[in-house]
């Protein structure tokens, strides 16, 4: 759900409308939240790719179902403020060492119909086994898929992205490099995307986090940002829980962004079974 200051000050000169039927919408993003989780813990475990825009070079496990839900965003651009209703990504392991990957995200405006923003499919294949798979070297992977036409008018067209995951260690430091590009639902113009992701452990449990990405569109400017954030392994062992504070370094990104979720993961079979 998209609300900006505007829009909130419009909504406050209908408090009896719009008040009750914010309550009501942010009542179910939170009972649907508590819903999926307490329904599919399992014996899993899932490490949170959350709050990155880039990924790493691993696969859900054959028959796993992972499910990373961003349920509080928040953006500042111009002055103004911006709060996002959550985009869930859901990847599944549909043989060894390939998963397909299905994300989109709900935008519900005060006022207005609801949207879906951002949908996408796609295959993503480890190549070459490494250090995420628990072997020596670099592992590698390729991700691609379309971008589906999004609700809103101005994304309302396919497109398609493609892109290349290395992940690696340097010392205690694990990093994850990203480069791609494809084709953007507003007029097909061909774009390219790239990102480096650091991660160094704390304790056993939490992990510092940054990354620097960007995305550059044909006939438009830049948007290049950096995050800096933490992963923290909840004591259920499938439930891993991420925050982070995002500052643009382009004039097409936003000036803030904050972000927070959690990622967990349950085996299908086990689900069916119980």
């Amino acid at each position: 759900m998209v609300l900006t200051e505007g829009r909130l000050t419009q909504a406050s000169q209908m408090p009896g409308v719009q008040s009750g039927r914010m309550k009501r919408q942010w009542t179910s993003v939170i009972s649907w939240s508590l819903a999926v989780v307490l329904l599919f813990f399992s014996e899993s475990a899932a490490w949170a790719y959350r709050p990155f825009v880039s990924t790493d070079a691993a696969v859900a496990d054959v028959k796993e179902m992972e499910i990373e839900f961003g349920y509080f965003n928040w953006m500042r651009e111009q002055g103004k403020n911006t709060f996002i209703i959550p985009k869930v990504v859901l990847n599944y392991g549909l043989v060894q060492n390939l998963e397909l990957v299905g994300e989109f995200g709900v935008e519900v405006p005060p006022r207005g119909s609801v949207h879906l923003n951002d949908p996408a499919l796609s295959l993503k294949a480890v190549l070459n086994e490494g250090v995420l798979q628990e072997k020596s070297g670099i592992s590698f992977a390729v991700e691609a898929g379309p971008l589906l036409p999004s609700t809103n008018k101005e994304e309302d067209r396919f497109g398609f992205e493609a892109i290349s995951i290395a992940s690696g260690k340097l010392g205690a430091v694990t990093y994850h490099l990203n480069l791609g590009g494809g084709l953007d639902r507003a007029q097909t113009n061909p774009f390219i995307i790239w990102g480096v992701i650091a991660e160094l452990p704390v304790t056993a449990k939490l992990r510092l986090v940054g990354e620097i990405n960007g995305e550059s569109v044909k006939k438009n400017t830049p948007d290049n940002s950096a995050l800096l954030g933490v992963i923290w392994q909840a004591p259920w062992h499938n439930v891993s829980v991420d925050a982070g504070l995002r500052r643009g370094i382009s004039h097409a990104a936003a000036d803030w962004m904050f972000t927070t979720g959690l990622t967990f993961s349950f085996s299908t079979s086990t689900a069916a079974h119980n």
